[in-house]
């Protein structure tokens, strides 16, 4: 039984009401269980409920990027449980791993790749790495939306893929534990509980165009321990190898130089060693392949993902 009220298509059942209400209502009572309470989720619950109800075209989208939205709350939530809680963190040895494996020799002695280009940047450097690195979430979240518009069963398997990239990232942030290179240059080798995020090189980005848009961002990060994998290195390859199954074109071009320019900002703004930008490539190509494994071989899965396509057609 639907409204006449409301828009043509939505989906107003008294089933329906209830439980999208019964679900807003526990994300928000375990959030503030877990993290404590942050507009941030208000503004999620309202988008949520907005777009569920506005129309049958908003309700197909936001369930389409529902699988998004689970990861993120996951995501957030990894603050109530500190990797660092539950295995020792890695700091000095990761960093000596670095130094004797991609180690640059300046006058005699062994630099960390992040520390020649501490020595080494410059303005220009300082702005594109900035605007690679911005690049991150809304490149992803770009393509998905050219996906709903386009090929909304790619987006489905878009969407599985890179959760299950983060999830393969997540095992590791808690089994191995990882401190940043701006972690060192900071604190040294010591051990440092409930250590903020920081900016590190981005600092720069921040100071030259007199803003604070990546320092708002590191200052929501869910753990400093998560170096490795560099999930940032991880995510424009599910990008780009779904732009490759679609035959974008010269989009892949974009796609592949954008993947490119956030490793080396990864290195360059001292956020990431170039181990851990390793680890998530191949984070990234075993999400891919096990996704893809399990989409050949159980039917149950492909079905279920056919499912949720027709839902958002």
């Amino acid at each position: 039984m639907g409204d006449a009220s409301l828009p043509k298509g939505a989906d107003t059942s008294i089933n329906t009401i209830l439980a999208t209400t019964a679900i807003s209502l526990g994300y928000l009572l375990l959030s503030c269980f877990l993290v404590g309470y942050k507009v941030d989720q208000l503004v999620l619950v309202a988008i949520f409920n907005g777009c569920f109800y506005i129309s049958a075209i908003s309700r197909k989208f936001i369930l389409g990027f529902s699988v998004f939205i689970i990861y993120w709350i996951i995501y957030d939530y990894m603050k109530a449980f500190p990797n660092y809680n539950y295995a020792t963190v890695h700091i000095g040895d990761i960093y000596n791993f670095e130094k004797n494996t991609f180690g640059i020799n300046v006058n005699g002695k062994l630099l960390t790749p992040n520390e020649y280009w501490l020595l080494n940047h410059n303005t220009t450097l300082d702005i594109i790495c900035g605007i690679f690195y911005l690049c991150w979430i809304p490149v992803p979240m770009l393509f998905a939306l050219y996906l709903f518009a386009k090929h909304r069963r790619q987006l489905i398997l878009f969407w599985l893929t890179f959760v299950l990239v983060n999830f393969l990232g997540f095992i590791v942030y808690y089994t191995f534990p990882a401190a940043p290179p701006w972690y060192v240059q900071q604190h040294g080798f010591n051990f440092i509980a409930h250590i903020p995020g920081n900016t590190a090189g981005l600092a720069r980005f921040d100071q030259y165009f007199d803003i604070s848009i990546f320092k708002s961002i590191y200052a929501k990060g869910s753990n400093v321990f998560a170096a490795m994998p560099s999930l940032h290195s991880a995510y424009p390859i599910v990008v780009l190898y779904y732009a490759v199954k679609n035959k974008l074109g010269w989009v892949i071009g974009f796609f592949a130089t954008v993947m490119a320019g956030i490793w080396f900002a990864a290195v360059y703004l001292s956020h990431h060693y170039v181990v851990d930008v390793l680890a998530g490539i191949i984070c990234a190509i075993i999400g891919i392949s096990l996704f893809e494994y399990i989409m050949k071989y159980s039917a149950w899965f492909r079905r279920s993902a056919d499912r949720f396509a027709e839902v958002i057609q």
